[in-house]
């Protein structure tokens, strides 16, 4: 990973021809990060289908190809500090959904969040003693349920 590009796409092959992605994070100075890094959230199935279009436009804007996510892809995609929060938000918010209406609603609310708001809620769901609090919290205020 590079300096200015602190996330990294890495491609979950799944069963027969299907595919998932993983969301890596560059460890932190204070974690002695050294250019390790740690898994934020896999997405694989329905949710991941469902987001499918917001994260081939994250990919787009960090200078890839649509048709470079794909499930033979070995090396990861390296994206920068507001696609992988956004992209990360996104997936610890429709990974544990089923209905298409709710996870299209987060979809849209997480794309048009500012980025402050971005960052706050990422911050919230990364943190392992809120992850489950504030991901419900986050479905209910963008899915209006």
């Amino acid at each position: 990973m590079t300096q200015d590009k602190p996330f990294e796409l890495r491609i979950l092959p799944l069963e027969e021809s299907d595919y998932g992605l993983e969301l890596h994070q560059r460890a932190t100075r204070k974690d002695n990060g050294k250019g390790s890094h740690h898994k934020v959230v896999s997405v694989w199935g329905t949710p991941f289908r469902s987001v499918l279009d917001v994260v081939l436009e994250t990919v787009k804007k960090n200078g890839y190809r649509a048709t470079d996510l794909r499930r033979g892809r070995k090396d990861p995609m390296n994206l920068d500090e507001i696609g992988g929060v956004r992209l990360g938000l996104l997936f610890l918010a429709v990974k544990p959904l089923k209905k298409l209406s709710r996870i299209e609603a987060v979809s849209r609310g997480v794309r048009d969040m500012e980025p402050e708001e971005a960052y706050y809620w990422y911050s919230k769901l990364t943190k392992v003693e809120f992850t489950r609090r504030a991901g419900k919290a986050l479905r209910v205020l963008l899915a209006k349920e």
